[in-house]
């Protein structure tokens, strides 16, 4: 089996609901960060790109009709490479990545192109087709932004809930309180304001449409700002739009190779794609999936927490993020150094690209070997990646040699 690598991510920035992104279709954001990352590698010849794989988790509007194969077309990609869209919600972006590196082991490409799109603002509302011609009734519009729709009555009624009332529920079994989860969310505005002061993101990001900076990122949040919010999905409950995700629009594309594309490509990688996993729970518990997904993904990397030097969480929701950090008893201090999505953003289809950029960049400013990625998927799923940590600059004085990963 070949090793499979990360060489480059860019992403855009990501907008708020309704915000500076709103009139970008979203297979033009795609191939805004497509173009950005072969911009990047001019050495390499897009032709010799073997496949692009896309991660996408609406579908249902402008990203219809396999929008991967369409923002290649649109970023002036050659006709004769291929591309795929996959579904597998909050997942897609990363699920994108682990095909493209399963593609590079198994010999059928030299470099792969992953991500993801999301437009949240520009999902549809759809009608379903009613069962016989001409109904005399009226029939709802269904919006497409997030969640259940158009469900199938067979699924049991605890399966259906809405994702806040999930987390509501999680909450309530492991005892996290408010306070707690307005702290994690008053940290990620803090740490990804500080990471942007900093320009961490100045080589991650490609402006697009005048927006240069995630759009969501409130530096002057606080947990007294944050107490004073409403829950948002029971009247007695903890969770508000100040400690959750926001709906968020944005893109984020990787170049994945073997070690023989760094020639082609005319740049060291910077991460390997050392273990994967995706794990599956009942449907409403799908905020407590990821911890035994990063597990998994150790496992196969050959290592174990200890050695895990930064790890991207998804921040779905606080609760989610802080349950996940409780079981696996990590140093809270490691992660999501740089913010995380509650200030960053989640456009369903490009977290996934977004974590693993991110966490590249974390190894390589301080200095780690090891990193974990996971993520939260609705309908109870959660997928991991570990990477190592590879920079030349960063391995030959730092790392100690070892047969694990070598």
């Amino acid at each position: 089996m070949n090793d499979a690598y990360l060489y480059d991510a860019v992403r855009t920035p990501f907008g708020r609901f309704n915000g500076a992104l709103a009139a970008v279709r979203p297979d033009d954001l795609a191939a805004a960060a497509i173009r950005g990352l072969l911009e990047r590698a001019p050495g390499l010849d897009p032709a010799e790109v073997g496949e692009v794989v896309w991660g996408n988790a609406n579908g249902a509007g402008e990203d219809n009709r396999n929008v991967g194969r369409m923002a290649a077309l649109l970023a002036g990609m050659p006709v004769s490479v291929p591309a795929t869209t996959v579904n597998r919600l909050c997942g897609s972006g990363l699920d994108a990545a682990i095909a493209a590196s399963r593609t590079i082991e198994c010999g059928d490409a030299e470099t792969v192109l992953a991500g993801g799109v999301e437009s949240m603002t520009r999902a549809p509302w759809v009608l379903p087709k009613p069962d016989r011609a001409f109904p005399a009734g009226d029939t709802a519009a269904v919006s497409t932004t997030l969640g259940w729709r158009l469900v199938n009555p067979a699924m049991p009624e605890e399966w259906t809930a809405s994702l806040g009332e999930c987390n509501e529920q999680l909450r309530e079994r492991l005892g996290i309180p408010r306070e707690r989860q307005d702290e994690f969310a008053a940290r990620s505005h803090r740490l990804a304001d500080r990471a942007w002061a900093d320009g961490f993101y100045d080589h991650l990001v490609l402006p697009v449409a005048g927006l240069a900076r995630d759009e969501g990122i409130r530096p002057g949040t606080d947990t007294a700002k944050l107490a004073a919010l409403k829950p948002a999905f029971r009247p007695d409950g903890t969770i508000t739009a100040g400690n959750a995700s926001p709906l968020s629009d944005g893109a984020a594309a990787l170049l994945l190779g073997g070690a023989a594309a760094a020639e082609r490509i005319g740049r060291a990688p910077l991460a390997r794609i050392a273990g994967r996993a995706a794990h599956a729970v009942a449907p409403q518990d799908f905020g407590y999936a990821p911890v035994r997904a990063a597990e998994q993904a150790l496992r196969r990397a050959g290592i174990g927490w200890s050695d895990v030097g930064a790890v991207e969480l998804n921040e779905a929701f606080a609760v989610q993020a802080l349950a996940c950090v409780d079981a696996w008893g990590v140093d809270p201090e490691l992660v999501n150094t740089r913010g995380g999505a509650i200030a960053l953003g989640h456009p369903l289809g490009a977290s996934g690209g977004r974590l693993l950029g991110t966490l590249a960049g974390v190894l390589r400013e301080r200095r780690a070997r090891w990193g974990v990625a996971a993520i939260c998927i609705g309908v109870g799923q959660a997928l991991a990646v570990v990477i190592e940590n590879v920079c030349e600059d960063v391995c030959e004085d730092v790392f100690e040699e070892t047969e694990v990963g070598r």
